[in-house]
């Protein structure tokens, strides 16, 4: 989860988080050295006390700062789109969940179990406990198996919410008659923190979501518990 002293983005939680964090080092690598070589040609421009009295046009060097950065979009175009096809892709889900963003709570239903969907509101400060976070955790959290494929259906009862984990690279808007699809594999156990990330009301701030994912095993106890 994030920090007050988090300069970087958070831990990846997923594969598709990974090649995210990727992406971004990428980019932020191809930048960088665009920073920097343009920053030593204004330095040379401001500083260079010579003019060459013959050029009156440089048709070599436009064609060069034309196609460089072409070739630079392209560096940076190419592994966008793969990311985009990746984020986009289903392949056997072993689990449907359904999310309903209400104002202003979350709503789970797991499709593959019969009468187990229920309600997650954000834990009142008076009723936290000392390991409980304040405005981030929730009464009712959303369980998953690790090391699973899980195919989230987003929707809305009311206004556009948004449903949003950072350490699990997703954000997918909720919105009111429309179903949004999006897939992740938890590749590890642990409890992972998000909030809503569309401005929904007064309350928007007051809506966390809280993803636990645990073994196999003790995810089938779990739906046994909440099936009974």
């Amino acid at each position: 989860m994030a920090t007050w002293k988090l300069l970087l983005l958070q831990d990846s939680a997923s594969p598709l988080m990974e090649q995210l964090s990727f992406f971004h080092d990428h980019t932020l690598l191809i930048l960088v050295i665009i920073t920097i070589l343009v920053g030593q040609m204004m330095m040379g421009l401001l500083f260079n006390k010579f003019i060459h009295r013959f050029l009156l046009e440089g048709q070599l060097i436009e064609v060069i700062w034309t196609i460089l950065p072409a070739i630079t979009l392209i560096f940076i175009a190419l592994p966008s789109l793969r990311l985009i096809y990746i984020l986009d892709e289903t392949n056997n889900p072993l689990i449907s969940i359904k999310t309903i963003g209400h104002q202003w709570y979350w709503s789970y239903e797991y499709s593959d179990f019969k009468n187990l969907e229920f309600d997650s509101y954000m834990t009142p400060t008076m009723e936290m406990n000392k390991f409980n976070f304040r405005l981030l955790d929730v009464d009712n959290r959303m369980v998953v198996p690790f090391m699973s494929q899980i195919r989230m259906l987003i929707t809305a009862a009311d206004v556009i919410h948004s449903w949003t984990i950072p350490s699990m690279g997703i954000k997918v808007d909720a919105t009111p008659g429309r179903l949004n699809q999006v897939s992740f594999t938890p590749i590890r156990s642990s409890i992972m923190y998000g909030q809503c990330s569309e401005i929904c009301g007064a309350n928007h701030s007051f809506m966390p979501i809280v993803l636990e994912s645990i073994s196999p095993n003790f995810f089938i106890k779990w739906i046994q518990k909440m099936t009974q």
